[in-house]
This record gives C-alpha cells, sequence and structure tokens, in this order.
C-alpha cells in the first residue's frame, strides 16, 4: 500500500496494490503499520458506516464540535469526489480544503483526521461509500459548513445543483462556523 501525501500534510491518501487476476482481484483495505508510518497514528476505529447515494447527492460538509471523528474513507462501488476542510483553528492550513476523486476502480482511500469537516458528492449513477471513524456519532454535537461556501470556494466537479439533505441545505457558512470551532 503506497501513502500519498496531500496539499494537507495531514490528510493522506492510500492506493492499495492490487492483486488481480481471471477469477477477480485481492487487496488489503487497511494496515495499520503503514497506516502509523504514513501518519504518525495508530487510531482505535469504533465504527463502520456504508452509504449508497445516487448521481450529485452531496453529503456534508460534516463535523462534530465534540467527540470529533477522524475517518478512513473508501467507494466500493461508483465514483465520489471527497472533500476535507481543515477546521483546526491552530493549524497553518486552517480553512484550506483538498479533494480527491476516489472510486470502487481506484480503490483509493482518504484519511480525513479529526478536526476536519468532510463531505463528499456523488459522480456516477450512484455510489457506495465505507467509511471507519475514531470516535462514535453524536448528533447533538455535529454541524456543518455549507457546501457551497464563498470563503472555502470548493471546486466541486459538478455542473448543477446538487441534491442535499434538509439539515445540509441549512449548513452554515464557514465564518458562521467558526464561531463554534474550538
Amino acid at each position: 500500500m503506497q501513502a500519498i501525501k496531500t496539499a494537507i500534510a495531514d490528510v493522506v491518501v492510500f492506493e492499495p496494490k492490487v492483486f488481480g487476476d481471471a477469477r477477480g482481484f485481492f487487496y488489503e483495505s487497511f494496515n495499520e503499520n503503514v497506516f502509523a508510518e504514513a501518519t504518525g497514528l495508530r487510531p482505535r476505529f469504533v465504527q463502520d458506516n456504508h452509504s449508497k447515494s445516487s448521481k450529485h447527492v452531496l453529503r456534508g460538509l460534516h463535523y462534530q464540535i465534540q467527540q470529533p471523528q477522524g475517518k478512513l474513507v473508501r467507494v466500493t462501488q461508483g465514483e465520489v469526489f471527497d472533500v476535507a476542510v481543515d477546521l483546526r483553528s491552530n493549524s497553518p492550513t486552517f480553512g484550506q480544503w483538498v479533494g480527491e476523486i476516489l472510486s470502487a476502480e481506484n480503490k483509493r482511500m482518504l484519511w480525513v483526521p479529526e478536526g476536519f469537516a468532510h463531505g463528499f458528492v456523488v459522480l456516477s449513477d450512484t455510489a457506495e461509500f465505507l467509511y471507519k471513524t475514531t470516535d462514535f456519532y453524536a448528533p447533538q454535537h455535529e454541524r456543518c459548513v455549507i457546501w457551497n461556501d464563498p470563503d472555502l470556494k470548493i471546486d466541486w466537479p459538478i455542473g448543477e445543483s446538487p441534491s442535499l439533505s434538509a439539515k445540509d441545505a441549512q449548513g452554515l457558512s464557514f465564518l458562521e462556523a467558526e464561531k463554534y470551532m474550538s
């Protein structure tokens, strides 16, 4: 497995070595030693989540003000554009974002550390999205930054307005959300 640094050093892409033949394929989707070497961390993953979404569904940009979650995310069917936004006020990359194409075909995974907002938009007809988290979902602490925030200027690769949940449509601006970040 290869670890690839992004423009925000703490956000890492993991690209597995895929072994395939006429029968199918095999790859290691997580290796604690490789993860630790790339990130300096040995997180305890406590929850796995799985979602399926249709084309142009955008989920996020979610974060938790308490019980922040690190997320190791991947796609097992379809393709998404996945985004991590640095919300760590003491970070030199505070307010910056990185985006990666994750797909069943490229089998890449993205490590989104604690202290980041996270979201994705589906680029294929449907996509199945799986992720491990370092803390439990706490709906009372969940917040959302609006997907099209003018200060973040995320370059979502879609030509139309995305399909949003009611909760995500009510996301705060980055400047408003900043008031509630530690």
